[in-house]
């Protein structure tokens, strides 16, 4: 049980139990955003990584998520669109880099890499994108061992497999993939030594306890994940949760500030939903520990702020971002915390 609302957190622990979290996760805001900003400024800079999304395979996908919209389950109107080729992702990835990029991102819309010419494909793109001196980040459903081994060889930084809520709720979200097969595929990516970036949406549907149930299971990985987006639902028409309430900005806050006590040094990274946060909200997040931001107009098949505006915001609040990028319009800041 947390004790005082004036703890300092200052342990990287992997051993947090979920009634501990729900605490945290209930406190008094302002003493909740004090706390993450304590350790945020222990254990990290005002950095922010910026990072661009690319969806590679769109459409299509096996699995039943009711949140996503390129499931064959879904009646959106997204269209399914068949993998790019390799020159014209690794020309995405140059455009991303000229804009500031640090990391790129790649989705293919499948329930499993299956080997073959588009794994083959997968494994160039992702050299092209080192060449680049980027990092490169896949996210591709579920993988073998084997898989696994010759991405690493590739020389890719991080995989994403998100897992979305919690172990208690997960079946009401999807029914086509265990929860024990996220685990699994986490599993083998971290043995492959490629870094993880595993994370989860709010707005589902779920209770409190279902997000401190997710975040107990992130904090008890043993490294903690590299990089940990927090997504809020973008309700798509056409899919289960279309009808689901925008989440409000201070729960939002409160799942970036949490994650930052229970993750000290994890990229913490504010995702999807985030075109609907205000700049203050923003700001807020920032405050609280968010270090990393999906940069460029689009993620996968919804919306962001673009490369321009995301610029404009981190220069006005004076953190820092990719030092190597200068444009005659804006300069990174030099402040340091």
């Amino acid at each position: 049980m947390i004790k005082s609302n004036n703890q300092i957190f200052s342990e990287i622990r992997f051993d947090w139990d979920r009634n501990e979290i729900l605490d945290i996760l209930n406190m008094p805001l302002i003493n909740l955003m004090w706390e993450s900003q304590n350790v945020h400024r222990k254990f990290n800079k005002y950095q922010i990584q910026l990072a661009s999304l690319y969806s590679v395979k769109t459409g299509g996908c096996e699995e039943d998520c009711s949140y996503c919209s390129q499931s064959i389950y879904s009646a959106s109107e997204i269209k399914s669109h068949p993998q790019f080729e390799v020159e014209e992702v690794l020309e995405r990835a140059r455009i991303a880099k000229n804009e500031g990029a640090e990391r790129f991102c790649m989705g293919w819309a499948w329930r499993e890499i299956r080997d073959g010419k588009s794994f083959e494909s997968m494994l160039k793109m992702v050299k092209g994108v080192k060449d680049l001196k980027m990092e490169a980040c896949v996210t591709a459903g579920m993988l073998t061992e084997e898989q696994a081994s010759k991405l690493a060889e590739a020389g890719l930084t991080a995989y994403n497999h998100n897992l979305d809520t919690s172990p208690e709720y997960y079946q009401n979200i999807i029914t086509t993939r265990t929860y024990q097969d996220r685990l699994d595929t986490i599993k083998r990516v971290r043995d492959a030594g490629i870094n993880v970036c595993c994370g989860g949406i709010i707005g589902l549907g779920e209770t409190n306890g279902d997000r401190a149930s997710l975040l107990e299971v992130l904090s008890n990985m043993n490294p903690h994940p590299e990089s940990v987006p927090i997504n809020s639902l973008v309700a798509i028409e056409g899919t289960g949760l279309e009808d689901k309430q925008e989440v409000d900005s201070i729960q939002m806050i409160r799942m970036i500030a949490t994650a930052r006590i229970l993750m000290p040094k994890s990229k913490i990274r504010l995702s999807a939903g985030r075109e609907k946060l205000s700049k203050e909200a923003q700001i807020l997040c920032f405050q609280c520990g968010a270090n990393s931001i999906f940069y460029g107009d689009e993620l996968l098949t919804t919306s962001n702020p673009s490369f321009e505006s995301d610029r404009k915001l981190l220069k006005e609040i004076g953190v820092l971002f990719n030092k190597d990028f200068e444009t005659s319009e804006t300069k990174c800041s030099s402040y340091e915390r």
